[in-house]
């Protein structure tokens, strides 16, 4: 027999549901189409090239035409629905693999070559817009025309003598169990305490930090104070962004800006993108460290290693104490919750203000999308774009 107290949990997993379903026909899903999300590294992508995407539960083709223009197009041909990235690129076109319909970049129909008349037919698959920026792809998968590219962008790496690295990590667990993280500052003093302690659990130290939160016109600023020598500061751009700082890659190395988003697959699947800054200035020799590190490094994925790390929880690459430890340690915590935690079950405490800051914000914003009225007009802290650090580590 149900109890009240059943209906109530039923009541809270329904409420919570709206933060995880990303699909075209739910809230979320039409809050996330309204920004630029990235979807792929352009490097992933070689000219007369196409891959598949699934981004959002919907599937595309990304292709790059003969003259290295990207292009983002529905997923399946519009004939006989099979994949269009088995298919072949035609100058800045798409032709399928299995009867030779053709599409162009906005996704119209352009050949039908089996067909005795020269007709096109009304329908067309999807067209998308994409920019390219720092290594990564972004594609607007919304209605309407694209809002101005001013979210994603980060003037701190567009700085002249700025060396930049990119990196790709495909979780298999909802996307917004990523995006919480990013809000949840104490977690840093146990996490990664875990596997191995490295340069960034050595400087963040396991204190538990002082907390506080504001909205700004790009996201949430976060600060936690663990000292007056240690007070860590990140910026959260809505929806799905985080810039943090991290200790270089040796103590006489300049901070490292990294910039996560975390694109949502599907409800059970994420690719977090990164961009990782080294200021200019820096020494040839750090620069030189930089751009190993990450030529060597850079990719590790630590959901490639699940059951390796859930059963041993060691760290077996001494070697490779930034990226690849970082991503394992939070790997463990996150993905330990299940691939779509049961939010209905938490007891959350004061350490968790950020988390309830974040849901309060999105929950405000779904109830917007729902009542059919515009949400918050969003836009980037180009003012503010220098986080602060531990003495001694300033960032240029």
């Amino acid at each position: 027999m149900e109890t009240i107290q059943d209906q109530r949990r039923e009541e809270r997993a329904q409420q919570f549901r709206k933060l995880t379903e990303t699909s075209r026909c739910k809230p979320m899903g039409r809050l996330l189409r309204q920004f630029w999300q990235p979807v792929a590294l352009s490097e992933d992508v070689a000219a007369g090239g196409a891959i598949p995407l699934l981004i959002m539960g919907e599937e595309l083709t990304l292709y790059r035409g003969e003259s290295g223009a990207l292009h983002l197009v529905g997923g399946r041909c519009a004939h006989r629905r099979t994949l269009l990235h088995t298919g072949w690129v035609v100058g800045e076109e798409i032709r399928c693999i299995y009867h030779g319909w053709q599409f162009d970049g906005s996704g119209g129909c352009t050949k039908r070559p089996a067909e005795a008349n020269n007709g096109m037919p009304r329908t067309k698959i999807p067209g998308y817009p994409v920019r390219e920026y720092m290594g990564l792809v972004f594609a607007y998968l919304g209605e309407g025309a694209a809002p101005e590219f001013d979210l994603p962008r980060k003037l701190r790496l567009e700085r002249e003598g700025t060396l930049v690295a990119n990196g790709r990590e495909r979780w298999d667990n909802n996307w917004f169990q990523q995006v919480e993280n990013s809000l949840d500052a104490v977690h840093v003093s146990f996490v990664h305490m875990a596997l191995t302690v490295g340069p960034f659990g050595k400087a963040v130290t396991g204190a538990i930090p002082e907390l506080s939160y504001e909205e700004t016109s790009a996201g949430i600023r976060q600060t936690a104070r663990r000292s007056e020598n240690n007070v860590r500061v990140s910026d959260w751009t809505f929806p799905n962004n985080n810039h943090v700082t991290v200790p270089g890659l040796t103590p006489d190395d300049p901070w490292i800006d990294v910039f996560v988003w975390m694109t949502p697959n599907d409800d059970l699947n994420t690719t977090r993108f990164m961009i990782y800054g080294q200021a200019p200035g820096a020494s040839e020799e750090a620069r030189q460290r930089f751009s190993d590190y990450f030529a060597k490094y850079g990719k590790y994925d630590p959901a490639e290693h699940h059951d390796e790390l859930f059963a041993s929880r060691e760290w077996n690459n001494p070697d490779d104490i930034f990226v690849g430890l970082t991503a394992a340690q939070d790997y463990l915590s996150i993905r330990g919750q299940a691939r779509v935690t049961a939010r209905e079950d938490e007891i959350l405490g004061r350490s968790d203000l950020g988390i309830v800051t974040l849901r309060k914000l999105f929950f405000r914003e779904l109830e917007l999308i729902e009542a059919g009225q515009p949400t918050k007009a969003w836009h980037a802290l180009h003012d503010a774009d220098a986080l602060p650090v531990q003495p001694g580590q300033e960032a240029a």
